[in-house]
């Protein structure tokens, strides 16, 4: 059965999962890169950049894992760049350059309403103006049967979650921490939705949490 699932979400020790200030120079927030130094040194982030080598073990195991039986991804605008309001033009086709890591379409969340663009490796970015249920909706259908993974940003997280449509989340909890930021639980009453912790495993870098349906 397909799932809905976020998978290497960074968390701070103090329940932060992007740092303030996300500008281009900034993309995760200040202080943001620090949440997920687990998973830059892996084999399966190196090779997701065009790069050899990489690091195996738990973080890359996990990091793995995120990507496997994906059909279809759901992002918030934030997760695909820093421009606000309306689009100027369509130069910005997201941080990733002409061959973006996903090769399955992406559901963008987006108040303006945008052409799709289709990308180098078979990801097609699809703008989605009518909210959280439409982008499912269309997501689940693209995947054709496979798990449909929600990226972020941490808002868009957090609708999904507070909405009832996530069925696993695993969290990277790193050993930082930012003092502001976005938190990504907060609020939030994970027993109430149905979450129990499924799977702990600790790294040198990461505490690896897995909560299930």
């Amino acid at each position: 059965m397909s799932k809905v699932k976020v998978a290497s979400f960074g968390m701070s020790i103090d329940g932060f999962s992007a740092g303030p200030g996300q500008s281009l120079e900034h993309p995760l927030g200040v202080g943001g890169p620090m949440l997920m130094q687990w998973v830059f040194p892996t084999r399966t982030f190196q090779q997701m950049h065009g790069q050899g080598g990489g690091e195996t073990g738990v973080d890359d195991d996990f990091a793995a894992r995120g990507f496997v039986n994906v059909g279809a991804w759901i992002l918030g605008r934030n997760m695909f760049g820093p421009i606000r309001g309306p689009w100027p033009d369509g130069s910005w086709k997201g941080w990733w350059g002409d061959e973006p890591p996903y090769h399955v379409p992406v559901f963008v969340l987006t108040h303006h309403a945008r052409e799709p663009i289709v990308m180098k490796g078979g990801t097609t970015f699809h703008f989605i103006t009518d909210g959280i249920e439409a982008a499912l909706t269309a997501a689940k259908q693209a995947a054709g049967g496979r798990d449909v993974r929600i990226g972020g940003g941490v808002h868009t997280v957090r609708q999904y979650l507070q909405a009832g449509l996530v069925d696993e989340l695993h969290l990277a909890l790193s050993p930082a921490l930012l003092g502001q930021g976005e938190a990504l639980l907060a609020g939030i009453d994970l027993t109430a939705l149905g979450f129990t912790c499924t799977e702990h495993v600790p790294s040198s870098h990461a505490m690896h949490v897995v909560l299930s349906k």
